[in-house]
């Protein structure tokens, strides 16, 4: 019985994880690479096996990091079953023909550069797969409600818990047999915090004899929910009413936008906040936020009351989901009192780009970054404070305020992290600490070893470990 680690190891995207017995291999996760100049190269050479031999795949989330490579595993040769929660079925299908698109688009702007500066076109800019492509795929989906046994072997058994993190998020138990044995691998997937908006606390798990979870906040703990929330009233007033420019937010399309409207809504119901108008200019957020709508059943008390609560006071809250890119367009003639919410979370690539080309020279404006940033990726160079970045290859200078607001992301901290391992009856034979940058599995180590006395192992990418 082995794991090997393809992805999510040493760093927080490409989550994939290769699991071999005698009788089945299976993945569980098949995730993007993203951020740094390597990513390009990295997604294209990341399913180095053979796909074929692959008898499904289980997958945690919809989540790019954790889904992205899925067609390509589909167009290199895997045809077996993957299995997901119902809502996560639903949102890779929005997910997976955005990110198509956003392939090929950026495919076709590589090989027109190329042509105009007499190169020869990179391999590693081809798309990864096309919409048709993910489209074929698309019938390879299995949807699961969560905490059903779910047999896709007759030597595996798993189910699939809520893990709070975005809708239809899960942690997943494995039983995996190989001759007379029998142990149980439990996935955390990405976990969220207790008491995050829309969804609900992460279940529970009562034993496993190897775990891997995830270590993205492993060295530190977020900032209170009344610290987060005051702070954005500050730099909402701060931005529109003193300065008169637009806040700029960079959002994942999942989780993240949906997560802002509803803690905008809550300050206005609290009186914290006049009259807004907000603009998401993601067609895909539009469709992310009417598939939350559609699984009420997985939302929490305090969600629902707000969302009755916004039906009878709309009028000073505006939001406007912007569809079409000349809407889109528009949007960057806006000197003054705009929100705009925007893919990709971490600015890498879609809509994103163009509003910080058009907001980041401007010193009135503010740049609201609410999650992660992974190393190599455009927001981690904001964050991490760069004077100029480079758009569409042009020099853009940096003269907005760059704000990071961290209580908001949907990722468990260090404590909550911590907490959640305590739930577990015995410790794992062995923990593996993975999706974390090598500080922050580190740090996470050191502290489950002195407030839990477990043993740990930080994998590094392609490292394989046995499991006895």
């Amino acid at each position: 019985m082995q794991i090997t680690f393809l992805g999510g190891a040493g760093e927080v995207t490409g989550s994939c994880y290769l699991i071999e017995t005698d009788e089945v291999r299976f993945l569980v996760d098949c995730g993007m690479f993203q951020g740094g100049r390597d990513a390009n190269r990295k997604n294209h050479t990341a399913l180095n096996f053979n796909p074929e031999s692959i008898d499904f795949v289980l997958l945690t989330h919809a989540h790019i990091d954790h889904s992205g490579l899925l067609p390509r595993l589909s167009v290199l040769g895997f045809r077996g079953p993957v299995y997901m929660t119902r809502a996560t079925a639903d949102l890779l299908s929005i997910i997976l023909r955005d990110s198509a698109h956003i392939q090929e688009k950026e495919a076709e702007w590589y090989t027109k550069a190329a042509v105009r500066n007499k190169r020869s076109p990179r391999y590693e800019n081809a798309p990864l797969y096309t919409v048709t492509q993910a489209e074929t795929f698309f019938r390879q989906m299995r949807g699961v409600d969560y905490d059903d046994m779910c047999q896709p072997h007759p030597s595996v058994q798993c189910r699939f818990r809520d893990a709070g993190h975005i809708i239809g998020s899960a942690i997943i138990e494995v039983w995996l047999k190989s001759g007379s044995r029998q142990k149980k691998i439990v996935f955390s997937g990405d976990l969220g915090q207790p008491g995050h908006p829309i969804v609900r606390d992460p279940v529970l798990i009562q034993e496993a004899d190897y775990l891997l979870i995830e270590s993205t906040y492993g060295n530190r703990c977020h900032r209170s929910m009344q610290d987060t929330r005051d702070e954005m009233v500050e730099i909402i007033c701060q931005t529109l009413l003193h300065k008169r420019g637009n806040i700029i937010v960079p959002a994942f399309t999942v989780g993240r936008t949906q997560d802002l409207l509803f803690l905008l809504t809550d300050l206005q119901r609290q009186k914290r906040l006049g009259a807004m108008d907000i603009y998401v200019d993601s067609p895909m957020a539009l469709a992310a936020t009417e598939v939350t709508l559609r699984h009420r059943e997985l939302l929490d008390k305090e969600t629902l009351d707000i969302m009755n609560w916004h039906s009878q006071h709309n009028k000073n809250l505006r939001v406007h989901f912007v569809r079409e890119i000349e809407d889109s367009i528009r949007l960057n003639h806006m000197k003054s009192g705009a929100i705009v919410i925007s893919a990709s979370g971490m600015c890498d690539a879609g809509r994103i780009k163009y509003h910080l080309k058009y907001n980041l020279p401007r010193s009135e404006c503010s740049i609201l970054f609410t999650g992660f940033q992974a190393a190599g990726t455009l927001g981690r160079r904001l964050v991490d404070g760069s004077k100029n970045v480079r758009i569409f290859g042009e020099h853009i200078p940096v003269r907005a305020s760059i704000h990071t607001v961290g209580g908001l992301s949907a990722h468990a901290d260090q404590e909550n992290l911590l907490d959640w391992l305590k739930g577990l009856s015995r410790p794992p034979r062995k923990t593996f600490i993975v999706h974390g940058e090598p500080g922050n599995a580190e740090a996470f180590a050191h502290a489950i070893q002195d407030q839990l006395h477990w043993p740990v192992a930080i994998p590094q990418r392609m490292a394989s470990e046995q499991l006895s």
